[in-house]
């Protein structure tokens, strides 16, 4: 799947949508009341982020005032818009979706925006339909090329002068964000293979050819078994590029009962165990994109919204392609055992890991 098109705007004032119209108590034209139900629809608890998701979305719209409705869609697509159907039906006013897979859902929620609802992508982009009104993320490609940088620097740093012997993983096909990832990661490495100082012993170095369905950890440790001994039985692995902590440890796990030195290995979500697996000096490097930031964004998105002011500056839009989406962006940043006390400074929960 390409990246999505990428273009800047102009600043603006906040949007309301043509069909908004008065909404009750104290709020503008283009408002609702403040204590309005806010659905959120996420694809699946099965991972940290998506846990602290669900419990920050619970906990921080009702310090709002507003009335919650946090589902998750355990990865099922059917489930999921049932959900968002039943949110519509319930009166919700907003509501956020994390989708299972982002073209899928155009229909129910363009019955949701036609009931006057405001429909918010969280984390992944929504695709090939007019229903939705922004998203709010991470910058993926930007992820992307910090993955990749942390390869090349963890390479240098624990491995010594290249060349140097690595893999690709990339994330499921069905989620918008994992492509973006990985052309940003290819953006920095791409040169570095062209140069001769990376080395894919595999050959395999397309998005298809390496993600992984359904983000699951199971399938990306079975392909690196493969990749170990199909293409490593007689030489050491020195890197490999990971879209995510599950599939890193899952690649260090396959790692080490091969019987290789650990490789340096990327992540993303700094989740707990990866947290404590790169103060050991196991993991290299993750990607720390804070769920608690990215829900209190999305819900200054909504409190706009709720106000009558409309959508706030976008950072840039996107084309999902049926329109140009607006994209609310927050920065992610790396982390390393060298910085790892200074990110989580304001992170009691994660410091404590530490000891």
């Amino acid at each position: 799947m390409a990246a999505a098109a990428r273009q800047r705007r102009p600043p603006r004032a906040g949007r309301r949508r043509s069909s908004e119209t008065d909404g009750g108590g104290a709020a503008p034209a283009g408002g609702f009341d403040a204590d309005a139900a806010i659905g959120v629809s996420l694809p699946w608890l099965g991972t940290q982020n998506w846990k602290e998701a669900d419990e920050f979305f619970k906990s921080q719209l009702t310090e709002a005032g507003f009335s919650p409705i946090v589902q998750a869609a355990d990865n099922k697509v059917p489930q999921q818009q049932q959900q968002i159907e039943a949110m519509v039906e319930q009166g919700a006013k907003v509501i956020v979706v994390g989708p299972v897979d982002g073209t899928q859902l155009g229909t129910v929620l363009e019955t949701a925006q036609n009931a006057g609802v405001y429909v918010l992508g969280y984390d992944r982009l929504i695709e090939n339909t007019t229903a939705v009104d922004g998203v709010v993320q991470f910058g993926s490609f930007r992820t992307g090329e910090l993955q990749g940088q942390s390869l090349l620097d963890g390479l240098a740093e624990r491995k010594g002068e290249g060349p140097y012997n690595i893999e690709f993983f990339a994330g499921g096909p069905a989620d918008p964000n994992a492509p973006n990832f990985f052309e940003g990661a290819m953006t920095v490495l791409q040169p570095k293979i062209d140069d001769g100082t990376l080395v894919v012993g595999s050959g395999q170095t397309e998005f298809t050819q390496v993600a992984t369905q359904d983000w699951d950890n199971s399938k990306a440790q079975a392909r690196m078994d493969s990749l170990l001994s199909g293409f490593y039985s007689d030489k050491q692995i020195d890197g490999v590029l990971s879209p995510n902590d599950g599939i890193a440890r899952a690649i260090i796990t396959s790692s080490q009962q091969a019987g290789q030195e650990v490789p340096v290995v990327s992540g993303l979500d700094a989740e707990n165990e990866s947290i404590v697996s790169i103060w050991e000096g196991t993991q290299y490097a993750t990607v720390a994109k804070p769920t608690d930031a990215l829900v209190a964004e999305t819900i200054r998105i909504i409190q706009s919204l709720q106000s009558g002011a409309g959508l706030p500056e976008p950072s840039e839009q996107v084309n999902n392609g049926k329109k140009d989406v607006d994209i609310f962006l927050l920065d992610p940043i790396v982390v390393t055992k060298a910085n790892i006390e200074e990110v989580f400074a304001n992170d009691p929960s994660r410091l404590e890991l530490l000891k």
